[in-house]
Order: structure tokens, then sequence, then C-alpha cells
């Protein structure tokens, strides 16, 4: 049996047509790339402190750039390190010079580390503005008390015009 020509073209033709296609790399690494790059050339090196909106900042006029570290937050009526409430402020009292869960909570992050540096570890206190001094005091002597005495106050950079 012979098949035809046609027969053949069309056979042909039928395979071609309806074999499975295949992916195109080529196009799919391009697009990889232009992302990366772009990814790249807009990344920036600023530091940025996590922040809720309850807690208003005072505005700094300083030069440097903040800091990465531990982070002791006052929002409201808790206190948080890391995000993470140890202690009330109302449950501080008007005698007290320091803060309990707070010093607790220093005192396990210190004992995580082999050795403590002679000037200390660092910290960052983030505050509104409107909180009561007092309170901040007891803040930082806690700190200082428990070898974190790198004592910074978080602020808002100062927004520059041209």
């Amino acid at each position: 049996m012979k098949t035809s020509r046609r027969a053949r073209l069309r056979q042909r033709h039928y395979r071609r047509m309806h074999r499975a296609g295949g992916l195109n790399l080529v196009s799919l690494m391009d697009i990889f790339t232009i992302l990366v790059f772009f990814l790249m050339v807009n990344s920036s090196d600023v530091k940025v402190m996590q922040n809720t909106a309850d807690v208003p900042l005072p505005v700094s006029t300083s030069e440097k750039d903040a800091v990465e570290n531990l982070t002791i937050q006052v929002s409201g009526q808790s206190i948080l390190v890391q995000g993470r409430e140890v202690a009330r402020v109302d449950a501080i009292g008007a005698d007290d010079l320091h803060v309990a869960g707070l010093s607790e909570e220093l005192a396990y992050r210190r004992n995580r580390w082999s050795e403590v540096p002679e000037q200390g570890l660092e910290v960052t206190i983030m505050a509104g503005r409107e909180t009561d001094y007092r309170l901040l005091r007891k803040i930082m002597k806690t700190c200082v008390d428990e070898q974190f005495r790198q004592v910074r106050l978080a602020v808002e950079a100062e927004v520059r015009n041209g």
C-alpha cells in the first residue's frame, strides 16, 4: 500500500500542529533579569524603624542615620520590647525607680550575650512627644542598670525641601 504524497504531507502537518509545545525560557529569563536589575537599582540603604501610628515621634535635625538594635516602645499604656508587651504604664508606682517587667526582659536579653561590651549594649527608646519625662527617665534608668548603656531616643527625620 502506497500512501500518496498528499496523505504523507497531511500526516506530517497533523503531527507538527498537534504535538506538545515547548516552553520558551529565553524570554522568561529576560524578564527575571530585568526584574532583578530593577530591584537592585531601586533598593535603598535607608534605616527604617517600625513605628505604629499611635507614637508621634519628635522631629530631629540630626544628619546621622538610624541604627537598628533592640527597640523599646511606649505605646499608650504599654511598654513593648521588640513589639512584645513587657510592662504596663499604669502598674508603675510613683516611687518606683525601675520598670519591673522591662528589667526582667532586658536581663534575659543581656544574658544571651556571651560578653557585654565595656561601653554597654545598645537600645533605642521609641516614645511619643507627649510621654511624661518621669516615665522616660525610669525606662532609661532601667536600661542603664541592665547594662544597656548606649541609649538612643527614636525621632522622625526633619523633612527638608530642595
